[in-house]
C-alpha cells in the first residue's frame, strides 16, 4: 500500500524532532499502523535551514499554502505555534479536506470549537496528542482509556519551565527571581517566559483537559489563571514544615454538589494557581522539568500519568503517535472515528465555568503581624465570623524584626468567596503589617 503522505508545517525543534523520529523508526512505525507515513512536503520560512535537516528526502518550501494545496497530501502537521497564521492555515487546511494534527495548546484552548466543528463538517479529524504534556499520552487517556469513567475531576503539573523553578527554590531555598534566571541560562525558560510563569501556558492545555473530562466546548476565557511570580521563599519553607509542597497546578472538578442546590444545574471549576498539595502525594515528588497528570474515575480510581512535558523527542513521540491513529481511521467511517473531545459532538454540554469566588478549596495563609497578646484571636475570630473553620496553626519568628511574628494558618474547605471577604477584613487589621500571603490548598485523595 502507498505510504501516506504528510506535510509539516515548520521545522522547528519540534518539527526536526518529529522529521527524525519518523525517519529513524520508520519500519516500526509502518508495522503498528498498516502501511508507511512519509514527510514528503516542508514548509518553513527559513528554507536553507530546513533542507539543512530533511536533505533530500522531502521538498523544502516556503510557502505552507503549497504544502495545504498539493493534492497528494493527506496529513498537515501543524507546529508553527500561536493563534495568528496558524489557525488561518489549520482551517485552509481541513476546507481542503486534509486531516490535521497539531501541537498548538494555544490555538485550541482559544479557538478549538470553531476548528472542531469545521473538521467535522469535512469529515477530517483533528489530532492534538503534543498540545498537552508532551510526550506524555493523557489526551488519548482521557478519549478512550478512561471512556468507561465518569471523570471527577483532572490535576496537573503541565508547565515544565515553572515546576523546574518550584523544585529549585524548594531546594535550594532561593527567591523566584534568582531561579527565573537560572532556568533561563539553562534553556527551561524563554527570553520572555511570561506565558510560563504566569500559568497561561497551563492554562491552556488544562482548558483542553476539562473539555474531554467533561464534554463541554473549549473556554480559555473562562479559567482563573494565577502565576507564581509573587511566590516567596518563606512559604516553600513552611509549606515544607507543614507537611506539603507548592506546585503550579492546573485543575478542572465537576462539581455536582451544585446541581443538587434549588435551581442548581452544577458546575465546573476551570484554575490554574499555585497549590499546596501534601508531600507524600505522588504528584508532590514530581521534580525538575518533568510533567504529571492525575485522573479521578468513578470506576478506576485515581490513575498518575508522567513523563516530559516538553522537548524535540518526546514531543515528537505524540505527534507520530497522531499520525498513526489518522493512518490507521483515514478510510473509516467519519461518525465512527473518537470524537475530538471524546463525546459525540451532539451531546457536549453547557454546564457553567464557575467563577472562582464560587470554587471550594482550603488555603494557607501567612499573616506578619506584631507580636502582642489577642491577635491570633482576633484573626481566628474573623475566620469563625465567616463560617471558615481552621485546620492547622504554627507561628515563627518573622525575619522582620523581634516585635513581629509570621502566623501560619491552614484552614479547612470553604467558598472562595467567603475566604476573599474574611482577608479583606484582615488585611484592615492594625496589627496585620504586610499583605497576606493566600495560596490554596488541595488534598487531591
Amino acid at each position: 500500500m502507498k505510504p501516506i503522505q504528510v506535510g509539516l508545517l515548520g521545522i522547528g525543534t519540534v518539527g526536526s524532532g518529529t522529521f527524525t523520529v519518523l525517519n529513524r523508526n520508520q519500519e516500526e512505525i509502518r508495522r503498528r499502523a498498516g502501511r508507511g507515513i512519509e514527510i514528503s512536503m516542508v514548509a518553513d520560512l527559513d528554507v536553507e535551514r530546513a533542507r539543512g535537516i530533511v536533505g533530500d528526502r522531502a521538498r523544502v518550501v516556503a510557502d505552507a499554502r503549497e504544502v495545504i494545496a498539493n493534492p497528494e497530501i493527506d496529513i498537515v502537521v501543524e507546529l508553527i505555534g500561536g493563534y495568528g497564521i496558524a489557525k488561518t492555515l489549520v482551517l485552509e487546511a481541513i476546507a481542503a479536506g486534509k486531516h490535521v494534527v497539531t501541537a498548538n495548546k494555544a490555538l485550541l484552548a482559544v479557538h478549538g470549537t470553531e476548528i472542531f466543528e469545521a473538521a467535522r463538517a469535512q469529515g477530517v479529524m483533528v489530532a492534538f496528542e503534543a498540545a498537552v504534556a508532551g510526550g506524555i499520552p493523557i489526551i488519548k487517556a482521557l478519549r478512550e482509556g478512561l471512556t468507561a469513567n465518569r471523570i471527577e475531576w483532572v490535576a496537573g503539573i503541565i508547565n515544565g519551565t515553572t515546576n523546574f523553578i518550584l523544585s529549585e527554590m524548594r531546594s535550594k531555598g532561593l527567591d523566584f527571581a534568582a531561579v527565573l534566571k537560572q532556568a533561563q541560562a539553562l534553556g527551561y525558560a524563554e527570553a520572555d517566559p511570561t506565558f510560563d510563569i504566569e500559568g497561561v501556558d497551563a492554562a491552556h492545555k488544562a482548558t483542553i483537559m476539562s473539555a474531554i473530562a467533561f464534554g463541554v466546548p473549549v473556554q480559555f476565557d473562562k479559567a482563573y489563571v494565577e502565576g507564581i511570580t509573587a511566590l516567596q521563599a518563606a512559604d516553600i519553607r513552611y509549606a515544607e514544615q507543614l507537611g506539603y509542597r507548592i506546585k503550579l497546578l492546573g485543575i478542572t472538578k465537576r462539581r455536582d454538589d451544585l446541581a443538587t442546590a434549588p435551581g442548581g444545574a452544577g458546575g465546573i471549576e476551570l484554575r490554574v494557581h499555585p497549590t499546596l498539595v501534601p508531600s507524600q502525594r505522588l504528584i508532590a515528588n514530581v521534580e525538575g522539568a518533568m510533567n504529571a497528570v492525575v485522573v479521578q474515575g468513578d470506576a478506576v480510581g485515581s490513575t498518575l500519568y508522567y513523563g516530559k512535558g516538553a522537548g524535540a523527542e518526546p514531543t515528537a513521540s505524540a505527534v507520530i503517535a497522531d499520525l498513526v491513529d489518522i493512518t490507521r481511521l483515514h478510510t473509516a467511517d467519519p461518525d465512527h472515528r473518537v470524537p475530538h473531545l471524546a463525546f459525540q459532538p451532539g451531546s457536549l454540554q453547557d454546564t457553567p465555568i464557575l467563577a472562582i469566588d464560587e470554587v471550594v478549596t482550603s488555603f494557607y495563609l501567612r499573616l506578619q503581624v506584631a507580636d502582642q497578646a489577642g491577635v491570633l484571636a482576633r484573626i481566628t475570630g474573623i475566620l469563625a465570623e465567616h463560617d471558615i473553620s481552621i485546620d492547622a496553626v504554627l507561628q515563627r519568628e518573622s525575619a522582620e524584626g523581634e516585635k513581629q511574628t509570621d502566623l501560619i494558618i491552614l484552614t479547612h474547605d470553604t467558598v472562595e468567596g467567603r475566604m476573599r471577604a474574611a482577608l479583606a477584613q484582615m488585611q484592615a487589621l492594625p496589627t496585620v503589617l504586610a499583605p497576606i500571603v493566600r495560596i490554596r490548598k488541595e488534598e487531591l485523595k
